[in-house]
C-alpha cells in the first residue's frame, strides 16, 4: 500500500454542504461510503435539472472527467444527506487505475452505467411529456413508499422544468386522484394509476 492510500481516512460530511461549484478544481476521485451527494447543472437562465445523485458504490462522473481531464468542475455537488465518504488524491488515483486492474475495472463499469444514465436523462428530457416525467420523478422519489418530501421547486429541478409548470401539473394529478398535496409533502394516492402515465407504451 502507497503512503497515499495508508493516509485516506472516512470524512463525514453534514446535509446541505456544497461539495464543489462549477470551475472548482477537483481535490480527488470521491468515495461515498454512506448518504447521497446530489449533483445539478444550472443554466444561465437560471433553471436547474438534477443530473444523478451518488450513492455508496456508484461513480460521480464529474470528479471523474475532472480528474481524467485535468479540468474544471462545470456542475454543482451538494449532500443531499449526512455523508461519509473518502477522497482519493489526485495521484493515488492515478496509480489506481494504472497499476490496479481491479479497481480499474470496477471504476469503468461504474463509468458506463453513470454515462446509461444520462443517456436516459436526455432521452426523458428531451422525448417525454410534463406529465410522464413528474410521475416518474414521484415515483422514484418515493422509493418504494406512499409519500414525497418536495417543495414544487425541488421537484421543478428534479425535472428541469418550472416551479409553475409542475404546480399545475401536480393540480391535475390531484384532480384525477393521484395525488394529494399538501405543504412540502406529496402523498402518492394511486401509485398504480402514476405508473402507467409514466410508462404509457408499457
Amino acid at each position: 500500500m502507497s503512503q497515499a492510500a495508508a493516509a485516506i481516512q472516512p470524512v463525514a460530511i453534514p446535509r446541505g454542504t456544497v461539495l464543489f461549484r462549477p470551475d472548482d478544481a477537483c481535490a480527488g476521485f470521491v468515495v461515498v461510503s454512506a448518504g447521497t451527494i446530489k449533483v445539478s447543472l444550472t443554466a444561465e437562465n437560471g433553471r436547474e435539472i438534477v443530473l444523478y445523485r451518488v450513492r455508496p458504490g456508484e461513480i460521480c462522473l464529474q470528479t471523474f472527467g475532472c480528474l481524467v481531464n485535468h479540468g474544471a468542475y462545470s456542475a454543482e455537488g451538494i449532500a443531499e444527506t449526512d455523508l461519509v465518504l473518502e477522497i482519493i488524491p489526485a495521484g493515488e488515483f492515478q496509480r489506481r487505475v494504472t497499476a490496479e486492474p481491479e479497481f480499474r475495472q470496477r471504476l469503468f463499469s461504474a463509468v458506463a452505467a453513470r454515462f446509461a444514465d444520462l443517456e436516459r436523462l436526455v432521452e426523458d428530457v428531451a422525448l417525454s411529456s410534463i406529465e410522464e416525467r413528474l410521475a416518474r420523478a414521484l415515483l422514484r422519489l418515493a422509493e418504494g413508499g406512499a409519500m414525497v418530501d418536495a417543495t414544487h421547486e425541488a421537484l421543478a429541478t428534479e425535472i428541469g422544468s418550472a416551479r409553475a409548470v409542475v404546480s399545475r401539473q401536480l393540480g391535475a394529478f390531484a384532480r384525477d386522484g393521484l395525488v394529494a398535496v399538501e405543504r412540502g409533502h406529496i402523498a402518492l394516492v394511486d401509485p398504480e394509476g402514476l405508473k402507467h402515465l409514466a410508462h404509457p407504451a408499457e
